[in-house]
């Protein structure tokens, strides 16, 4: 009897007539915006990756809605640019604190802040990225390495400044801490949405959704961390279409879904160029093109390695043809190909920098939060990065200087784990001034504490020993020990096996 009873529920419930009664798909971005009830205090959760992503008809409806929506807290990885994007709100003075890990290039932004026009909570690109996985899974804390021995750490990023920018009113509270295997860890909330604002590339009526190359970003993590989830789909499709093993958001995350009407952004648009130009572009470096040129040095066959903007992403140009090196980028991309050619730029594809890439033979695509746990993981085996300064002793500093507020970004998250990845500084020896860059102390907010492996300037090359200091491995052709001692801000070891720099 009892079998008999769950044939007849079974066949009741999972019926495809009562399966059509679910129709998620509204017409419009303002019946969504009215449906999820938003209102000013909100908190929303926004997808994107610079312009890359971006729910642009939800932005401009939220817009439209600037007289009775206000106040809002937007968390999302950056605030686009100026005029584009988030950068609406921003203009139309709706928006009263982001959780975002990089100012970036919105000049604007960082005038309202710094005039204390609207609140910022700077926060690690992973960190953020699991605050709303972390939510979405119903997990209301995790620990983390990012931002250890750090101002993230110490309470001390500001928050809000005074309206005259000459001081802070408002700093960051301390991170609660704990070690786990002998190795400190930071302890972080989830991030709960009121809302969520997500684009996606194809969606159908159940709310069941897929992204495009790199576009996926943030937006999986947000769409299962919000209360109510707004999807913006490129193509509305019919159920069935996606096959399940695609469906990268499972309906039950998504209230709504809508048709997009905004046109997709390129933010940098950047293009293939010829060995010709890419060795003209090195060779205008100057000396600088020595760091390049022994930068590319450092992979080696098989490895998994990411890069930062900037001279390491010319290295890969030098590296040797029998060299297989697969790429990664924090956005989401593993097995970055070479920038496109001219007609064949993709909103979709780009890399952390924001440029237009492609991706090569094997890549693989996923969410900000998979990314920065294979980071975070150790899986990368090399991370190269610019510099302000590096310290004798591998502390770096390099997101932020007094006057400007740029944001971590992502490398916090790639020099937390030095035990696994080996963290390589590219850098000129002096600032502009012709002050050292390789100093006792770093004088401007760190990234991380012991972390750097090895520097390599213009002038030489040090590999770090995170107890003992620094030892001088390599020098440029040219250049003396000398000359090395009176341009770096603190002794070091020679090599026994010193070594002129092969580029």
């Amino acid at each position: 009897m009892m079998l008999k009873l769950t044939r007849q529920f079974t066949r009741k419930f999972s019926s495809s007539q009562h399966l059509r009664l679910i129709n998620k798909v509204l017409p419009s971005a303002s019946e969504a915006i009215t449906k999820s009830k938003l209102k000013s205090g909100d908190v929303i959760l926004a997808g994107g990756f610079g312009l890359s992503g971006i729910p642009g008809s939800l932005i401009s409806e939220i817009l439209h809605r600037k007289d009775s929506i206000k106040d809002l807290t937007i968390a999302s990885n950056n605030v686009g640019t100026d005029g584009k994007g988030l950068g609406k709100l921003l203009e139309s003075k709706q928006i009263s604190k982001l959780i975002v890990s990089y100012v970036g290039e919105n000049k604007l932004l960082e005038q309202m802040f710094l005039h204390g026009e609207v609140d910022i909570e700077l926060t690690p690109q992973g960190t953020l990225a699991e605050k709303c996985a972390a939510a979405g899974r119903g997990v209301p804390a995790f620990y983390t390495p990012a931002g250890v021995g750090t101002v993230v750490e110490s309470g001390e990023l500001p928050i809000r400044f005074s309206k005259d920018g000459k001081s802070v009113v408002k700093y960051s509270k301390p991170k609660e801490t704990r070690e786990f295997g002998g190795k400190k860890y930071l302890l972080e909330e989830a991030l709960n949405g009121d809302v969520a604002i997500i684009k996606v590339h194809k969606a159908d009526k159940y709310g069941n959704a897929v992204f495009r190359g790199s576009a996926h970003n943030f937006n999986g993590a947000m769409a299962r961390a919000a209360k109510y989830t707004i999807v913006e789909a490129d193509e509305i499709v019919p159920v069935g279409q996606i096959p399940p093993s695609n469906v990268h958001i499972p309906g039950v995350y998504v209230n709504s879904v809508i048709q997009t009407t905004e046109p997709k952004l390129i933010e940098r648009l950047t293009l293939s160029k010829s060995e010709e130009e890419i060795k003209e572009m090195v060779g205008s470096l100057g000396a600088r093109a020595r760091i390049v040129k022994r930068a590319a040095q450092e992979f080696s066959n098989g490895m998994y390695a990411n890069l930062g903007i900037g001279m390491p992403t010319l290295a890969p140009s030098y590296v040797d043809k029998s060299v297989s090196v697969q790429l990664q980028s924090e956005n989401g991309v593993l097995g970055v190909g070479p920038y496109p050619a001219k007609g064949e730029e993709d909103s979709d594809f780009i890399n952390a920098g924001k440029e237009t890439i492609t991706v090569g033979e094997g890549a693989a695509l996923f969410g900000s939060e998979e990314s920065f746990g294979m980071i975070r993981s150790g899986r990368i085996g090399l991370s190269m990065l610019g510099a302000m300064q590096v310290s004798q002793y591998g502390d770096l500093a390099n997101w932020m200087l007094p006057g400007r507020v740029k944001g971590m970004g992502g490398a916090m998250d790639l020099v937390a784990n030095p035990e696994h990845t080996k963290i390589v500084v590219v850098m000129e020896h002096c600032d502009k001034k012709g002050n050292p860059k390789i100093v006792k102390a770093c004088d401007f907010p760190l990234t991380g504490k012991n972390c750097v492996s090895r520097i390599i300037t213009e002038l030489a090359v040090f590999d770090v020993d995170h107890h003992n200091g620094l030892v001088l491995v390599e020098t440029a052709e040219g250049v003396s020990v000398d000359e090395i001692k009176a341009k770096t801000a603190v002794e070091f070891t020679v090599s026994d096996n010193l070594k002129t720099m092969s580029v």
